[in-house]
């Protein structure tokens, strides 16, 4: 499980908010809910997204924006539409001057807008939550990707489209996965753009020395790993190992892993009923002092400090 499927798999990913937004203009939604990652596709019209600090970015039919929080910004037919409503935390929908417009603007099923019909259609979906596994994906991405529709054709936002009005027993979860393939499939066609800058471990899978050893750090990371024993499974020298996973990856590889197991670890605490033994064994250390102890290191906080204030914030 490498830092994109771990963004995926963990609790951030289900119950992820998701709602068809049908528009007639001039319309324009403040958005201010600091969301970690929202992504928003054009099924039908056109419009803008418009941070306060950068110049608009038009957006079309077929395309597809993810946008990294927390910075607020406004979609609307036009820079110049002033706001009719703000989006704020957890779902909150409110007018400018404070009114709920939640029911009023309610469409049906998972749909809302000015309109029943909406010369604009959009599809956001939204991940509320936030770990130190999804970080490590987050803090790659710029605040704005746009994937344009001719040049990325996506099946899943279409069945997504065909999907979202729907109250079918267990639809939550087919559109929890539908919107995970969309995000996993735009996030791949991202990272291969000369512009994308992605992260060196993202770029060091396809190479036949470290791109091994990483997935056999990613996927088991509770093995008592050494350098001599992750070269033996790639079948390299411990040398040559140490020296291309350092060049590609920018870290030595049990530091990696260091890091890996302890930002599982972060999240798997956050899990009800977790107990500081249980997730450093599961993480792969042999006690809780020793877990302890590199928790503290790492993040400054005692597990269950860190936990606390987690659960707090």
């Amino acid at each position: 499980m490498d830092a994109l499927a771990g963004f995926l798999t963990g609790p951030r990913a289900v119950g992820a908010f998701l709602l068809r937004t049908q528009m007639d203009p001039p319309w324009a939604l403040r958005i201010r809910d600091e969301a970690p990652l929202t992504i928003l596709s054009v099924v039908r019209g056109s419009g803008c997204i418009c941070f306060d600090d950068a110049a608009p970015h038009a957006i079309d039919a077929g395309d597809t924006a993810i946008v990294r929080g927390p910075d607020h910004y406004t979609v609307g037919d036009s820079p110049g539409t002033a706001p009719q409503a703000i989006i704020g935390p957890g779902e909150s929908c409110t007018s400018v001057d404070g009114g709920d417009v939640s029911e009023s603007m309610n469409r049906g099923v998972r749909t809302w807008g000015n309109s029943t019909s909406g010369t604009v259609v959009l599809l956001t979906g939204t991940y509320t939550g936030d770990g130190e596994v999804s970080r490590r994906l987050l803090h790659a991405l710029p605040r704005l990707i746009v994937l344009r529709g001719e040049d990325w054709d996506c099946p899943y936002v279409r069945l997504l489209a065909e999907e979202v009005g729907h109250a079918h027993p267990g639809q939550g979860a087919v559109l929890d996965r539908l919107l995970d393939l969309v995000l996993v499939t735009a996030l791949r066609t991202w990272f291969t753009r000369p512009e994308a800058r992605a992260p060196a471990w993202y770029r060091a899978r396809t190479d036949p020395v470290a791109g091994p050893a990483l997935r056999l750090l990613h996927n088991n990371p509770a093995h008592p790993w050494t350098v001599s024993s992750l070269a033996g499974q790639v079948g390299v020298a411990r040398a040559m190992l140490a020296r291309r996973f350092t060049e590609l990856v920018g870290e030595p590889p049990m530091a990696f892993l260091t890091g890996w197991r302890l930002a599982l670890a972060a999240d798997l605490l956050l899990e009800p009923d977790a107990t500081v033994q249980a997730v450093a064994r599961r993480v792969g250390y042999g006690s809780p002092f020793t877990f302890s102890s590199a928790y503290k290191r790492r993040y400054g906080l005692s597990p269950q400090n860190h936990r606390a204030a987690r659960l707090a914030g």
